[in-house]
């Protein structure tokens, strides 16, 4: 035993020893090393991140929508900044003035934000002409080193409210990202670029470099052990096709309003238009993007920056019809012939009628769709009102909304896009919030407007074309979306390739989509005509209080097995066969014959110069 205690102390005791020789070595070359010293002293460690690629965006037949170029952004690290250079040298390799060199280097050095031992932005956006220029003096300039970033460039000068723009992060989106942004980063703002940011944003590396006193690189720190790649970000083949996106955008020029065109099989996105629209490269991040934001956002009537196609919400009007006798006939208060008498309107008191225009009997659901008679469908709204109690509409209101949700109508759609608005479908409680001050309450008749489409209900226009998806396919609809596939071979989400249903028989489908048919073969809508397509739709005037009414579409084609479904609004323009419906069906044929027929030219000139005279506009701003 004795043995075996001394033999653990000697072992204990080597490895003091060792521990001891281990320790004095460090210190040795550390602290009294002069060799140690002066290497230390003569170099200096730099972490360098590298900037990933971003994602390259292509539309659905492989055509390139968005490219990356770079773009050059110029450190400053102050402490090192020599206060006897060539000021006036430097400025002029960079096209800059002296005020901007002193204001670009004055910064709050008490904040957290900024210190002058580390290096911040000193002057962005260069160009790579520019940086080529200022890179070959850059080492008589000690303090200042220079990185290269990615922006975007578009080929075409389409989709710019589907693509969206970068710009550059700021302090708080930093402070919650975890470490994944910086100071001078770029970020997607709006559309494809935010919606999809994880995604082609990629992901950055990081070099650690030994440089010398002078900024000379010496080599990589343990030879690149900790440096990682940068990952370039995912490339994407969207849904939109370019071509037909091209073409609606010419169709809605000089207009105010959306289109939406969906591959009804599918749920992509066509086409998304937004009247009027810009250039994508005006707001490319180069040194001519704030004068070209400032243009946009002072155009305050039109307002191009917004996406009328997503964000604006309207009333239908009759294109909610068809929409209506679904549910009515789900509900067994209606059935396919089911006729019905109108004398010009729909009387609700002796004073007050809802107008109706002149048209052939009503024979059933097909004919009363393809003539859009207003007094049919205000009986059926109110019928549905009253299913359970003339004195509790409220209930009724509840039953149809449960359908309407269905339909994905007051609520978001689920687009991958950047915003998204939910419309509105008014329900019991709001018209009990709105009427609280009647002691009877409220009653079926006071809202009998919402069964044409008009009251208080709004709608997007991509929620119209998707109710005219739904309708293409007889009861249901797969989510609206852009992204077609990865590149990579990443699968696209779930929820965009889910089949959603709607509440309804498939059998009451027959008689809605016959009355469509009608619609464009002999009712309001014979301008959307065209040989052997089989178009069917529907019109709508939606009424507007603050000046002339709006022009609505909705449709699909052909009738069976239907390659399209389109939605149209274009504001202050009239009856909706005036623009709506003529552009919905030039837009179909365009995609499914790739062309437009000699015959139909003279409506398309038409669409192609059409001017809608905005509200509130002064006639010199559209060309009177």
């Amino acid at each position: 035993m004795r043995h075996l205690t001394e033999r653990k102390f000697v072992f204990l005791y080597t490895i003091v020893i060792v521990a001891t020789i281990f320790v004095f070595r460090a210190a040795q070359m550390q602290l009294f090393s002069r060799e140690y010293t002066e290497r230390a002293r003569e170099t200096t460690l730099e972490r360098k991140l590298m900037h990933p690629a971003r994602g390259l965006i292509t539309d659905r037949n492989g055509k390139t929508m968005v490219y990356n170029k770079p773009i050059y952004v110029i450190y400053a690290l102050y402490r090192k900044i020599d206060p006897k250079m060539d000021t006036a040298y430097f400025c002029s390799l960079l096209n800059i003035d002296k005020t901007t060199f002193i204001d670009n280097l004055k910064k709050d050095w008490n904040s957290q934000l900024f210190h002058k031992s580390t290096p911040f932005v000193f002057l962005n956006k260069i160009s790579p002409e520019q940086f080529a220029i200022f890179q070959e003096h850059m080492h008589k300039f000690p303090g200042f080193t220079a990185e290269e970033r990615i922006i975007r460039g578009y080929p075409h000068h389409n989709a710019s409210h589907v693509l969206g723009y970068l710009g550059e992060v700021n302090q708080t989106m930093i402070d919650n990202s975890e470490g994944k942004y910086d100071r001078g980063d770029f970020i997607g703002k709006t559309g494809l670029e935010i919606a999809y940011e994880n995604e082609l944003g990629g992901t950055k590396g990081i070099n650690y470099i030994l440089k010398d006193p002078h900024g000379r690189k010496i080599g990589a720190y343990e030879n690149g052990r900790l440096d990682s790649l940068a990952i370039p970000g995912e490339d994407m083949e969207i849904s939109i096709d370019l071509e037909l996106q091209a073409y609606a955008d010419s169709l809605m020029m000089n207009k105010r309003g959306g289109l939406v065109a969906i591959e009804p099989a599918t749920g992509q996105i066509l086409a998304m238009v937004s009247a009027p629209t810009y250039d994508p490269n005006i707001l490319s991040l180069d040194q001519n993007r704030n004068e070209g934001m400032s243009q946009l956002l002072m155009d305050t009537i039109n307002r191009p920056l917004n996406n009328r196609a997503v964000t604006n919400r309207y009333p239908p009007g009759s294109i909610f019809k068809p929409i209506l006798s679904l549910i009515a006939m789900q509900k067994g208060l209606y059935w396919a012939g089911r006729g019905g008498i109108c004398r010009g309107g729909y009387r609700l008191s002796a004073r007050k009628v809802v107008k109706c225009h002149g048209h052939a009997p009503i024979t059933g659901i097909s004919s009363a769709i393809q003539y859009s008679c207003n007094t049919y469908y205000c009986g059926m709204m109110r019928e549905l009102l009253d299913l359970y109690s003339i004195k509790k509409p409220g209930i009724g209101l509840d039953t149809v909304v449960s359908y309407l949700r269905d339909f994905g109508l007051g609520s978001k759609l689920g687009l991958d896009f950047s915003y998204e608005n939910k419309g509105f479908i008014p329900n019991s409680a709001f018209y009990d919030r709105a009427y609280k001050s009647e002691l009877t309450g409220w009653r079926s008749a006071w809202v009998i407007s919402l069964g044409i489409g008009q009251g208080e209900m709004q709608l997007t226009t991509v929620q119209m074309a998707n109710l005219a998806a739904i309708l293409a396919n007889r009861g249901h609809f797969y989510t609206p979306h852009f992204i077609r596939k990865y590149l990579s071979g990443k699968p696209v989400p779930v929820k965009f390739t889910t089949k959603q249903k709607v509440r309804i028989d498939g059998r009451h489908f027959g008689p809605v989509v016959d009355g469509l048919e009608n619609v464009v073969l002999a009712g309001t809508a014979r301008v959307a005509f065209v040989e052997g397509l089989d178009i069917c739709g529907k019109t709508g005037t939606s009424q507007n209080t603050h000046g002339k009414d709006h022009s609505v579409f909705f449709g699909f084609a052909p009738k069976n097995n239907p390659k399209i479904a389109v939605a149209v609004f274009v504001e202050n323009a009239g009856w909706g066969g005036d623009w709506a419906a003529p552009i919905s069906s030039l837009l179909i044929e365009k995609y499914l014959n790739k062309k437009i027929s000699p015959a139909r030219k003279y409506l398309e000139g038409k669409m192609f110069k059409g001017l809608i005279k905005p509200v509130g506009a002064h006639p010199e701003m559209v060309g009177l």
